[in-house]
């Protein structure tokens, strides 16, 4: 009974492995059946504009900007602005009190004319041979110093006055009606904001790439969907030691005035704008030794393009030689292809979005 067993083992073994030996004879299913067509998307090789670009992190300081203070100590008189408002050149907003400075203009005054009513008798007396010239001399010398009385106490009263040095906007009022003021006693601040300065640092690196009029962008996290556009004004004579970079200031219209002095903002420097071939970046692949792309051939079939890669953006990359416009590339299914395989376009409408 045992051998019996034993040879039925044997047998079967036997089996397996003749079974075995004959399929390795027999031609694959591939083989029998050819290569596959592969479903994939492409996309063309197409001509744009690629931007280099530098990012770095700016603040604003607005066109012109000053903290309207007192020039002498006295009490405030008067107060002729009020939060927010908007100034123009040459508007008195605060007057001290000048009581005695507007006096001493009347007495000034009142002594010009005198002195002017003089003048012109004595004129008259010495053209007439009654005064002798140089009682006329003396008379236009006092006549002179009149007039000069009256500068130097019209120039007191201004001194009494905060006037707005130029068109801007007022901020909050720091001060009250008889409130005592002090040289150098903020009374508001004055803001340009027409235009905004925006003050960043690039690295040194970069220092042969700026130039002034050269285009901006600019984002602030108040606007996170608002691009602000501007161009370079100035470029920094020193390059600081400690962080090896140099200062540069843009100025960006500020129309809408949605921008104020202070903002921090993220800047994007545009350089080397130029026309370049453009392919989306997924159409890449990789080696160590080669970088190429599935070219579309007229015959429904790919074939292995080496290509050499430019500059990147997000989601496309430039390609200097190997490829020319109008040819299509293979983005997606590029893992089961090569040399030759046989596709299918699952996207012959597809539009290009680099």
């Amino acid at each position: 009974m045992i051998k019996k067993i034993i040879a039925l083992i044997l047998l079967s073994t036997l089996g397996g492995v003749l079974y075995y030996i004959g399929q390795l004879n027999q031609p694959s299913q591939q083989h029998r059946r050819g290569p596959g067509v592969v479903a994939v998307v492409v996309a063309p090789v197409i001509s744009d504009i690629f931007t280099d670009t530098i990012e770095a992190l700016g603040t604003t300081r607005a066109n012109e900007s000053v903290n309207l203070t007192a020039s002498t100590t006295d009490k405030i008189a008067k107060i002729n602005f009020t939060d927010g408002m908007t100034a123009t050149k040459g508007q008195i907003l605060v007057e001290l009190v000048s009581d005695e400075e507007r006096a001493a203009l009347r007495s000034a005054e009142v002594n010009a004319k005198q002195q002017k009513r003089d003048l012109k008798r004595i004129t008259g007396l010495v053209k007439a041979r009654t005064l002798p010239t140089a009682r006329l001399d003396d008379q236009k010398t006092l006549y002179k110093k009149a007039k000069a009385d009256v500068q130097v106490a019209l120039s007191r009263i201004r001194d009494r006055q905060i006037v707005a040095p130029f068109d801007g906007q007022l901020g909050l009022r720091l001060v009250s009606l008889g409130s005592l003021v002090t040289p150098g006693t903020v009374i508001a601040t004055l803001d340009d904001l027409s235009l905004i300065k925006l003050d960043f640092t690039v690295p040194e690196g970069f220092l042969a790439t700026l130039k002034v009029g050269q285009s901006i962008k600019a984002l602030s996290d108040a606007y996170p969907k608002f691009h602000f556009e501007g161009i370079v004004s100035n470029i920094g004579s020193r390059v600081d030691r400690v962080s090896r970079a140099i200062t540069v200031r843009a100025i960006i219209p500020n129309k809408d005035r949605k921008l104020r002095p202070g903002m921090l903002m993220r800047v994007k420097l545009i350089k080397n704008k130029s026309q370049s071939i453009m392919i989306p970046e997924e159409a890449l692949v990789m080696t160590a030794t080669n970088v190429y792309v599935f070219l579309v051939l007229e015959t429904g079939q790919v074939k292995r393009q080496s290509v050499i890669i430019g500059r990147r953006r997000p989601g496309a990359i430039e390609i200097l030689e190997g490829l020319h416009i109008g040819q299509k590339v293979v983005v997606e299914g590029t893992m089961k292809l090569q040399d030759n395989s046989k596709i299918t376009i699952i996207n012959p409408d597809r539009e290009n979005s680099l």
